[in-house]
């Protein structure tokens, strides 16, 4: 399926265009690449500092009403009145005047020690903020980034609005299987951000491999595993071939015999944060 149903009835495209460190006239052409090759999901956040980018690329394509954006408050806009202020500031950067999906980007607070009991009261003021950016109809839906089962249970015990997403880092060398279970169970969309891993998950053998059975590319195959664990995708590219062939995922599966290989190479290997320390 190329879209989820959110816990809301709020549609999602499964696979977005992620634009971290992208910035610049290199994501304008990346996004007006990305419309041209059919996506429907754009991936930004406030501390990417691209969102009047996006914009702008997304005007000149004629694809804004077209296109799913989901941006997120950065771990130094924690707090109720931050967190207002900051997604005021990413609406009027994204030149609209409602954003389709805001998440808490981190659940911790920036320069706050990983045990500190701040973390937890700020990240639940800014969840207050979410609710009531969503209550109000500046976003379709809310979400949360890097929660670890803890930190949704935690959040769910004194939410009104229960989160829709948890946007974490999944690929076959973390797959992340409780989690996706409890997110399952939980009804939160899970979305995998770095599904190509950094680069070396592309030319590990098993996956160059697969991509000769399946006359595929290797970033192909690992977000054909994404897709096929129930999980939506958003690879970083700003190049125009990659934009392309990444988004070309619905015409080939990955059979039982490639999903257990692929599963072989679950070591818990994080390539970008683990928040799971933080209380």
């Amino acid at each position: 399926d190329e879209t989820v149903t959110l816990s809301n009835g709020v549609v999602m495209p499964r696979v977005g265009l992620g634009t971290f460190k992208a910035s610049g006239a290199q994501v304008i052409q990346a996004v007006q690449w990305a419309v041209e090759a059919g996506y429907k999901h754009i991936d930004t956040a406030s501390i990417y500092k691209n969102e009047a980018e996006i914009a702008q690329a997304l005007k000149a394509a004629g694809g804004r009403e077209k296109v799913f954006i989901t941006t997120k408050v950065s771990p130094y806009e924690h707090g109720y009145d931050k967190a207002m202020k900051a997604m005021e500031e990413s609406l009027i950067r994204l030149e609209t005047d409602c954003v389709d999906c805001i998440l808490i980007h981190w659940p911790g607070v920036v320069r706050t020690p990983a045990d500190s009991e701040k973390n937890r009261l700020m990240r639940a003021e800014t969840w207050e903020a979410l609710e009531e950016l969503y209550k109000t109809g500046k976003t379709r839906a809310i979400g949360v980034s890097n929660y670890s089962i803890a930190h949704l249970e935690e959040l769910l015990s004194h939410c009104t609005v229960p989160p829709m997403v948890n946007q974490v880092e999944i690929h076959p060398r973390l797959s992340q299987a409780t989690l996706r279970q409890r997110c399952l169970e939980l009804n939160i969309a899970l979305v995998a951000y770095s599904p190509l891993g950094k680069g070396d998950l592309t030319i590990h053998s098993t996956i160059t491999r697969l991509a000769k059975k399946h006359q595929r590319t290797s970033a192909q195959i690992l977000l054909r595993w994404g897709l096929q664990n129930g999980v939506s995708v958003i690879p970083k590219s700003t190049s125009k071939e990659h934009i392309f062939s990444n988004h070309q995922l619905d015409d080939f599966d990955l059979d039982s015999d490639d999903m257990a290989a692929l599963s072989q190479l679950d070591d818990g290997h994080h390539y970008c944060w683990n928040a799971e320390e933080i209380l």
